[in-house]
């Protein structure tokens, strides 16, 4: 994989990250340091960024792993560096992860990013938008479809639900802001047949403020509402 010089500050690695990555925690800084180092050069992610790749980023979506049954496969949407669909695969060996990204730059990264951490067996890249009828065809079906810092709210249930098994769930992760955001989309979620929706804390106990995802079961939603 290339070297790209002037790579801005990165994070000292933060206690609870050893909680959190275990014996995987060698892999995961690797992984931060190709995200700081080739996503600034490449756009991927801003310059200020690595000075709180662990506390703001990484942490964040490992916390996320904690609502995933074991050989559960994860489709992250939007995936963009790898947040937090990267991150679910080097804390969870036992997932498969689909990463879908829209994006040619963001794609390329990701592809060089896993097989640079030797993940491949894994973890497939899928260039595509969630919404396209291949995309869907490719990765549709999943235990859960995961997103972050994507969009509104009432898109990416638009957008994600379609990618879900049946019985699927959706883990959209949305911080403080995330009650708020429910209740200005609640009733253009109701409108397509959204009943089932919840929020989790995740990482209770291990940061500071815990991370909250907005859960949404397929199986209590019509998906053909709307």
């Amino acid at each position: 994989m290339a070297e790209f010089p002037a790579a801005p500050p990165l994070e000292p690695v933060p206690a609870v990250a050893g909680e959190f990555f275990g014996d995987r925690l060698p892999l995961a800084q690797r992984y931060a340091r190709l995200l700081v180092e080739m996503g600034t050069v490449r756009g991927i992610l801003g310059p200020e960024e690595g000075a709180r790749i662990w506390t703001r980023h990484l942490l964040n979506c490992a916390a996320v792993t904690e609502l995933f049954a074991p050989g559960e496969r994860i489709v992250d949407v939007g995936s963009g560096g790898g947040l937090p669909g990267l991150v679910i695969a080097l804390r969870r060996p036992d997932l498969r992860v689909d990463l879908v990204e829209p994006l040619q730059r963001r794609v390329d990264f990701l592809t060089e990013a896993v097989a640079e951490l030797a993940l491949g067996n894994r973890v497939r890249v899928v260039r595509g938008r969630a919404e396209d009828a291949d995309t869907v065809g490719a990765v549709g079906g999943a235990d859960w479809v995961t997103a972050r810092a994507v969009a509104p709210l009432d898109r990416l249930v638009r957008w994600c639900l379609p990618l879900a098994a049946p019985d699927g769930r959706l883990a959209l992760i949305k911080g403080a802001s995330a009650a708020a955001e429910l209740e200005r989309h609640r009733t253009g979620l109701r409108r397509r047949g959204v009943r089932d929706v919840q929020l989790v804390a995740c990482g209770v106990g291990m940061l500071n403020p815990a991370v909250t995802v907005v859960t949404i079961d397929a199986s209590e939603t019509s998906k053909g509402s709307g």
